[in-house]
This record gives C-alpha cells, sequence and structure tokens, in this order.
C-alpha cells in the first residue's frame, strides 16, 4: 500500500517532466520577459504575481441585477428552490389566509441581460377540496406578465444603481448619455 501511495505521488510529481530538448540560441531570445510573455501565450507556464488579483469577468448572483430583482420581488413568498448555477428560483404553495387555493411561482432565467425574453415566469395554482383531493393547473395570465415586468423594472433600476456607484468609485467609467 505504500508503495502504491509513493508511485502514485511520484507520477503526480512528475507528469509534466519531459525530456530535455536542446533548444537553438538564435530562436529563442535572451531576456526573459520576452521568453515569458511567449510561454504565457502559447499557455506554457504560469505567473504567481498574478495570484490575489482579479481575474475573468464571473457573474455572481450578488452581482446580477436580475437575480437581486427577482429575490427581492419574491421575498413576500417561501422559496423552496433557489439555484443561481441553475437559473431558476420557485416559491413554496402559499396562500392568502382562509382559503383553499395556493400558488406557486417559478422563474426561470433564460439570460443574465435584462430584456423580457430572458425570464420565464410559470405560476400554478393548487385547489383543494379535501386533505387528498387536489387540482394543480398552469396559469397562463396577465399575473405572469405582470410579476415579469416588475422584476425587470426592477432589475433595471438595480442596474442604474450599479453603474451610479460604479461611476463614483472609478471616474473613468462612462455612463450612457441618457443616464
Amino acid at each position: 500500500m505504500k508503495n502504491l501511495i509513493l508511485f502514485i505521488s511520484v507520477l503526480f510529481f512528475l507528469h509534466s517532466c519531459g525530456l530535455y530538448k536542446p533548444t537553438d540560441a538564435r530562436k529563442v531570445s535572451p531576456n526573459a520577459n520576452e521568453r515569458v510573455k511567449k510561454n504565457m501565450e502559447e499557455g506554457r507556464g504560469f505567473r504567481l504575481s498574478t495570484l490575489g488579483k482579479k481575474g475573468g469577468d464571473f457573474m455572481f448572483a450578488s452581482s446580477n441585477p436580475m437575480w437581486r430583482a427577482s429575490m427581492q420581488k419574491l421575498s413576500f413568498a417561501p422559496l423552496s428552490v433557489v439555484d443561481y448555477g441553475g437559473g431558476i428560483i420557485v416559491t413554496d404553495w402559499f396562500s392568502e389566509e382562509n382559503s383553499n387555493e395556493e400558488i406557486k411561482i417559478a422563474v426561470r432565467f433564460l439570460s443574465n441581460e435584462i430584456r423580457s425574453d430572458a425570464l420565464k415566469i410559470i405560476i400554478h395554482k393548487k385547489k383543494c377540496l379535501s386533505f387528498n383531493n387536489c387540482k394543480v393547473i398552469s396559469i397562463e395570465n396577465s399575473t405572469n406578465t405582470e410579476i415579469k415586468l416588475a422584476i425587470l423594472k426592477q432589475a433595471a433600476r438595480l442596474e442604474k444603481e450599479d453603474l451610479v456607484k460604479t461611476k463614483e468609485k472609478n471616474s473613468d467609467v462612462n455612463l450612457p448619455k441618457n443616464f
């Protein structure tokens, strides 16, 4: 067992080591910075100096105005599924007091952009005559559109606020003229 662990660790540490290949000094620059730049462009090696610096353009739930707007607008209902990676928010069944009808709202994100086709709102209504006698139907009416518009308006406001905050932090950010 110890020999197997030793063998695997040796393979792990030596997996990127290759055979020595002689190079032509006329083809390789004597300037170390140029060699590093060339190697990085070719995808070889790594730099420790970039650790801790911001890389890539990642979109997290806290920075996505559509997601934040949806969470704010659905805050009145208990949530059963909230999956940013899957792009869906589903409420639990809820109703007004003294009602035998309950509804469930699902918001599916089709895009991170603030557009009318970026969201799909699905509403289900459950009407129970008794504990085991319930009927669930999907609702397609103006309520779907009202929820979608409320989320889009809130997302637009949040994005505008984010741009203003960014402008305050960085004076070199150009805002649109009609801002």
